[in-house]
């Protein structure tokens, strides 16, 4: 261990290749909607997201500080769904979501049961006891795009590893 590294600090050496998380650059994403109302509404009503910039083809949101657009598409343009094993889990290949706090995560589970939102994989936590030790959820918006929203026990295992593969 380094003397820049403690239990207490985290993996400060394990982050030197990864850009700082704070403060963040925002990302920027656009996704292939087939209903923009209904999507549209599906992120501002449900997830909270205010708008920004649109056109009758497309919509700027901004997603927990970051840039998603909405593009309308015809079905037969939207990716295939493909996904992988994670931790018991068939999780979806093609997806996205925000990094939240713990508490943060668990009341927008609660605000989703509430809405009787069906789960992709419903709200779990994932690889117990290990370093990168994670709640996560995934639901999909009304045009198949899916959605992680997952938080960490130590933010300062985002980009850790272990000796083992998981």
């Amino acid at each position: 261990m380094s003397a820049d590294q403690s239990p207490e600090s985290g993996l400060q050496a394990e982050h030197d290749s990864h850009l700082p998380t704070t403060p963040y650059p925002r990302f920027h994403l656009a996704l292939p909607v087939q209903d923009l109302d209904q999507t549209l509404a599906f992120y501002t009503e449900l997830l909270g997201c205010p708008t920004g910039r649109s056109s009758a083809h497309w919509v700027d949101l901004d997603f927990y500080g970051h840039q998603l657009v909405l593009h309308r598409t015809d079905a037969d343009e939207v990716p295939a769904r493909q996904s992988n094993d994670v931790d018991g889990h068939q999780v979806p290949a093609s997806h996205f979501g925000p990094i939240l706090e713990w508490s943060q995560f668990y009341a927008l589970a609660d605000r989703l049961r509430a809405a009787q939102l069906e789960f992709v994989i419903e709200p779990n936590v994932r690889f117990e006891g290990r370093k990168g030790e994670q709640a996560t959820m995934f639901i999909s918006d009304p045009s198949g795009n899916h959605l992680e929203f997952k938080t960490f026990r130590r933010i300062e295992a985002l980009f850790a590893s272990d000796l083992d593969d998981y």
